[in-house]
């Protein structure tokens, strides 16, 4: 079975176009997490970034007190471990140490950036040992960790060797292919192809296999159906979604795309 965890960052950031201190302000990101428990995912995911464009440093440990709540409920927290402190912001692996998640997803992106759009390249030393330090601290906190990878052999090999848990596979060419040709072009069938490849190399030698990035009701059965994939992340297209079906309606149509 492939879990659903949903990532909240859009109602944050909805949240903050109308943001007033020391207001909890709407929409509610601890209510829409309860919400969608209630619905039925199986887990929140959050990516608080330096700016705290969407989720604040204070959503963090929030949301982890709701997830504890329930019952089978995972909390994953993902982001860049570089990502230190300024302007409020306690620094990246100041906010996992506290909240202590289920599961720590480790993102190179930089603080700037729109959204990711690449994974580790493990290639250099100096990133092998930093990483593989962070990763340790984490696993020793009792936190699986989650590397966030391209479908590439060599690099999920290194993943491998550094420490990781898992691996997020970086689904955002697949789902742009997917856009532009639909799911049976040619294009199309070598992506998922090389993303079977690399899902399977991964179980092979270890590696639990998560997926996200712009994966959607029209994309994800056939992306699941490669194998291999325990969790997916789904955080923009479930949000855009839920305003057209409404939120448990929509989440009924993504556990139904992975086979649930």
């Amino acid at each position: 079975m492939t879990a659903l965890s949903v990532n909240v960052n859009k109602i944050a950031w909805l949240r903050n176009a109308r943001f007033e201190p020391g207001v909890t302000g709407r929409p509610d990101v601890c209510d829409f997490a309860r919400k969608l428990i209630l619905a039925g995912v199986d887990g929140i995911t959050v990516h608080p970034r330096p700016d705290q464009r969407h989720i604040r440093a204070d959503d963090v440990p929030a949301l982890e007190q709701v997830v504890r709540a329930a019952t089978g409920i995972e909390y994953n927290i993902e982001g860049n471990p570089a990502a230190g402190e300024r302007n409020g912001y306690p620094g990246f692996l100041a906010l996992v140490r506290e909240a202590r998640p289920d599961q720590c997803t480790l993102v190179p992106d930089a603080d700037d950036q729109l959204t990711s759009d690449h994974g580790w390249d493990l290639a250099g030393a100096e990133t092998f040992a930093r990483v593989r330090e962070t990763i340790a601290e984490l696993q020793a906190m009792g936190v699986r960790v989650s590397l966030f990878m391209d479908p590439v052999r060599g690099q999920i090999d290194r993943a491998r060797d550094v420490g990781a848990d898992r691996i997020e596979l970086y689904t955002g060419p697949y789902a742009d292919v997917v856009s532009a040709a639909g799911l049976d072009a040619a294009a199309a069938k070598a992506s998922l192809s090389r993303y079977g490849d690399a899902a399977r190399h991964a179980a092979e030698i270890g590696l639990g296999v998560n997926a996200g990035h712009d994966l959607d009701l029209a994309n994800l059965r056939a992306f699941v159906a490669i194998g291999e994939i325990a969790e997916v992340s789904i955080g923009h297209a479930l949000t855009a979604d839920a305003l057209e079906f409404g939120l448990a309606q929509t989440v009924r149509r993504y556990l139904k795309e992975l086979g649930r």
